[in-house]
């Protein structure tokens, strides 16, 4: 079995050690779940990011079982060196994982495969197997655990020390989100059951711990007596691979009968809820060294009792004490806290959520006229640029099955239109190109743009970017089946790209996903064709505010904004021809404030329709050019 283990290469960032961790946190936190899984499938480089740092300064707080490499960013792989570290690429290989959260969700789903029987290390994927699965572009969570936190932690260390009396805003955030109720699936059960706790007395409803739990108490990684509320049964007995539910007895019929709304909360064990998951070994490096670093300055921690509890709890999950003496991290003891003196915990709760007060009016009743009223009354309305070349298209018979999309097991009818659209795109794209461009296809899916634009222009390097991983192993499959020389797979979320490149290409990038497409294509100063979708999904994020024009801006509200998003979806074909029509136009304002918004940053664009228009609901394309 190992003889057919594909070597993979992982690739961590260091820029300097300091006390127990090695920086950037990213690579601290890739090393500790390597340590926790107790994972040796991989091929460590650890890339300097200075000039100075020689073989000893890096080796000499690392894991002593890790075999790690020194490696010049100069020497890194082509597709690698395109990408944010940390990142993994099979060996000579063109498929590249990159960004904290797909990596470690990576290390974990190899070391399962590897061996099946660490169901503990996939259980880290949490419920459905999503935790940190959604990009930080849109999910605040996953920014707070992957980005937030590790930069305000690396800041906080790094700053003098009459810059770091407060604690950080994201330190904080995570306080609060400790101290909100958990929701987690089958939750109905599990509070009615920890309601007859209540009702019987905390003690007569703790299971008892079994064999398995009590050498872990023996080996010191679990406190000597059993966890006391519900949830906590709940969370160890997972740990320890235990059914909670066998041990507490069947709800009483009053129990049963209580309304859901009426059901006690559930509190927070771990990051995520209840049960403890990757969330927990990204925070666990950078919490610990800001609470090493508090407590040499001294540091009041009172009014962080969630953080200090969560900090005493993950050190009981089995394994975690082991890993942690294997990266040299000494995890400290902290006291019991009880609870935040009240003042100072006004400090923590009243942190701002910064899109809650932002997206507050995004629920809403009415219906787009007089939003378009007000517009046209200041000379705005939709308009729509000529095609440049309509009827071109490609000759399909002709080309080689894995060519076309209907190799994604689509319906006839649904891989011609998907042929029609990919015409409109590529059309452009062979206009703007030339020899030597790099074209990336963002949001590539399953590859239908790439791997056209790779067949038909082999003197280009075409780039697939998608943060699905099994859509970007089918396209790498079709392109293997065409021997295709010239493209890249890039599994990551858009923010860790940041190859230099010519023309930028999308096909029905969904929601922000569009304006993050065009951010990246005007950071490069390169071309775009860009074909929107789900108008719906539109809303204020960390990095966008909607509308995005000044012109805009000076006439609606984002409110007002949101009405154009909402109805430019109604435009599928079971709909009337008028509301069609009229979604048809709130697609082209929402366009059209977009591509005034980067003409504001020195590009041409034109929205075009589509030809035919009966290609897709969603048929409106950017084509911008740098000026």
């Amino acid at each position: 079995m190992k003889d057919c283990v594909i070597e993979e290469h992982l690739y961590l960032a260091f820029s300097h050690q300091y006390r127990d961790s090695v920086f950037p946190l990213h690579t601290s936190i890739s090393l500790f779940l390597l340590s926790y899984c107790d994972c040796k499938l991989f091929k460590i480089f650890l890339v300097p990011t200075g000039e100075d740092v020689g073989d000893q300064c890096v080796t000499k707080n690392l894991p002593g079982d890790l075999e790690v490499h020194l490696i010049s960013r100069c020497q890194l792989p082509e597709v690698v060196q395109s990408c944010s570290l940390p990142a993994v690429v099979v060996k000579d290989g063109k498929f590249c994982r990159a960004g904290l959260s797909v990596v470690l969700r990576h290390i974990i789903q190899k070391t399962y495969e590897a061996d099946p029987s660490k169901k503990d290390v996939l259980e880290l994927l949490g419920f459905k197997k999503t935790c940190l699965k959604a990009c930080a572009e849109v999910s605040q969570w996953t920014r707070l655990c992957e980005i937030s936190i590790p930069l305000a932690v690396e800041r906080f260390l790094t700053a003098s020390p009459e810059h770091c009396q407060a604690i950080p805003p994201d330190i904080l955030q995570f306080e609060r989100k400790l101290g909100e109720p958990v929701r987690v699936h089958n939750d109905d059960k599990i509070r009615r059951q920890k309601l007859q706790q209540q009702k019987a007395g905390a003690k007569a409803a703790v299971p008892v711990l079994g064999e398995e739990a009590t050498k872990e108490l023996k080996a010191g990684e679990v406190h000597e007596h059993p966890p006391p509320s519900l949830e906590l049964s709940v969370a160890f007995s997972k740990l320890l691979v235990q059914e909670a539910s066998g041990a507490i007895n069947r709800e009483a019929s009053h129990i049963r009968r209580t309304k859901t709304s009426d059901l006690p909360l559930l509190d927070h064990i771990f990051a995520e809820g209840l049960y403890f998951t990757v969330a927990d070994i990204v925070l666990l490096p950078c919490i610990h060294q800001f609470l090493v670093s508090s407590k040499k300055q001294g540091r009041n921690l009172e009014n962080l009792p969630l953080i200090s509890t969560w900090y005493r709890r993950v050190q009981e999950v089995p394994g975690v004490k082991k890993a942690a003496g294997k990266c040299n991290m000494e995890l400290l003891q902290l006291p019991e806290l009880t609870s935040a003196p009240e003042e100072q915990a006004q400090d923590f709760s009243s942190v701002p959520d910064e899109l809650e007060e932002e997206n507050e009016d995004s629920n809403f009743i009415g219906g787009p006229r007089p939003t378009m009223t007000k517009l046209m009354e200041n000379g705005i309305e939709a308009k729509f640029s000529p095609h440049p070349c309509p009827s071109w298209t490609l000759d399909w018979t002709s080309l080689p099955s894995a060519v076309s999309p209907g190799e994604g097991k689509m319906s006839r009818d649904r891989a011609l239109r998907k042929q029609q659209q990919l015409n409109n795109l590529v059309a452009v794209v062979t206009k703007l190109a030339k020899p030597g461009d790099v074209i990336v296809d963002f949001c590539s899916g399953g590859g239908h743009v790439g791997i056209v634009l790779a067949h038909m222009m082999p003197s280009c390097q075409v780039v697939l970017i998608e943060n699905k991983e099994l859509s970007l192993i089918r396209a790498k499959d079709r392109s293997d089946e065409l021997g295709l020389n010239n493209i890249w797979f890039i599994q990551a979320n858009l923010d860790y790209f940041n190859g230099t490149f010519n023309i930028g290409v999308a096909l029905h990038a969904c929601g922000v996903a569009t304006d993050m497409v065009i951010e990246h294509c005007i950071r490069a100063r390169a071309a775009f064709v860009i074909s929107p979708c789900c108008y719906g999904f539109i809303q204020n994020t960390v990095k966008f505010k909607y509308p995005r024009s000044h012109q805009f801006k000076e006439i609606l509200s984002y409110k007002e904004h949101m009405i154009l998003c909402r109805f430019a979806d109604q435009t599928a074909v079971q709909l009337p021809p008028e509301r069609r029509l009229i979604g048809k136009q709130c697609m082209g304002l929402v366009d059209l404030d977009r591509a005034w918004a980067a003409e504001d940053q020195n590009y041409s664009v034109q929205v075009i329709s589509m030809e035919p228009e009966s290609c897709s609901p969603k048929n409106n394309m950017f084509v911008g050019t740098p000026t």
